[in-house]
């Protein structure tokens, strides 16, 4: 080679070099448009305390919360209650969030973050609208693609894919937005579904004195029932021949102690009745509640259930034979603070009524046994002829 091509090369590896040292600069450039930017809040104005609405929709659909009487409720599900908490941490989480990245991009460059408006068409996001009392926009995002941090080569978990798991998200907040913002949280729980949203804080049946349940076909229907807390439970008119199997009741005399759901929708007339294919669960509490629940037949996991709930609290105490009367004052007390606490109770129970609840499978199967199923079983030994020997 001689000096002339030696200087030629040269060149053009300094060309090269530089061209390849301005499509760096001019990448790295267009994802920090100024160095201000970078960790600042996305939604700098935000009153937390001032919102009162909370949209989400996206191509799968929506959900709206609305704060109404200082109570959040979910209005797709005919105004349930909303999760205040879930509420309280998404706001809190949107007041402080923070780009770590930034890019200014045009319209064409949407989808590539899967940022265009919510619809059926793919690459689409999840639209946020945050409005006050009187219905004024304070603030939106618009949520894209999240961004999936991928395992190291040798360090990658068992089971978990190369795509890796998602610790970031691309979004765009406030309307006509046209810079793309890359935060260090994916957002998981922003999904418009309302079931997401409910309040799970549920009816607990405490102290129960007689449970009862009445199926469709009357020969499976039972009642159980026991003079004290520390009495056994009976069978309530157990025929001959019929005895209650204690290793079995334990299900059915905790029935909806700690219930849970997994939907509801709003009562309608429809479902207030009693269907002849219905099973009417009754329980009657020692506290003087009695709670009947209407549970229809299983579908997809779910049964249906509506609940009605009265009580039947005592306005005086009735003192004990052996009372002394220095004790008089305390017990009075004590009464009243406890029929403050149950009449509580039964003012924010009776709010459950208004719905009809999906509740899972396992909640409610072990509370439906049949009569013979609660029964000690039947003994099946049989004695052997005896043979005479020749």
């Amino acid at each position: 080679m001689n000096r002339k091509q030696f200087l030629i090369l040269l060149g053009l590896v300094v060309v090269l070099g530089a061209a390849g040292l301005f499509v760096y600069r001019q990448k790295h450039t267009s994802w920090q448009e100024s160095s201000g930017a970078i960790g600042q809040k996305l939604l700098p104005n935000l009153a937390v305390n001032d919102v009162a609405q909370i949209t989400i929709k996206s191509g799968a659909g929506d959900v709206t919360l609305a704060r109404q009487n200082n109570l959040w409720r979910v209005q797709e599900r005919g105004d349930y209650p909303a999760n205040f908490g879930q509420i309280s941490e998404l706001l809190m989480k949107f007041a402080d969030l923070k780009s770590a990245q930034n890019e200014e991009i045009g319209p064409s460059q949407l989808g590539r973050f899967e940022l265009l408006a919510p619809g059926a068409a793919p690459n689409t996001g999840t639209a946020v609208e945050l409005k006050d009392q009187a219905g004024k926009s304070v603030g939106s995002l618009l949520l894209g693609k999240k961004h999936m941090k991928k395992p190291a080569a040798n360090a990658q978990p068992a089971g978990m894919g190369d795509e890796g798991w998602p610790d970031g998200r691309y979004v765009m907040a406030g309307a006509g937005a046209k810079t793309v913002a890359l935060i260090s949280d994916p957002l998981d729980t922003v999904q418009p579904k309302p079931e997401q949203w409910l309040n799970k804080d549920f009816l607990s049946v405490e102290k129960p004195h007689t449970i009862a349940v009445n199926f469709p076909q009357t020969t499976n229907s039972w009642k159980l029932d026991r003079a004290s807390e520390t009495n056994d439970w009976q069978l309530a008119d157990a025929k001959t021949g019929e005895k209650l199997d204690s290793t079995k009741i334990s299900s059915v005399t905790s029935a909806f102690s700690s219930a849970s759901f997994n939907d509801v929708a709003a009562r309608s007339a429809s479902s207030a009745g009693v269907a002849a294919s219905n099973t009417v669960l009754t329980v009657e509490t020692f506290d003087g509640f009695t709670y009947s629940s209407t549970i229809g037949p299983k579908k997809d996991d779910n049964y249906p259930v509506s609940f009605a709930i009265t009580a039947s609290l005592p306005t005086a105490r009735t003192p004990a034979k052996d009372e002394k009367p220095e004790d008089k004052a305390k017990l009075d007390k004590e009464f009243q603070a406890r029929q403050k606490t149950l009449a509580d109770k039964l003012a924010k129970e009776t709010a459950y009524t208004n719905w009809l609840y999906q509740m899972p499978t396992y909640s409610v199967d072990e509370i439906l046994k049949t009569r013979q199923q609660l029964l000690v079983e039947a003994s099946t030994n049989t004695v052997a002829p005896a043979t005479t020997e020749k």
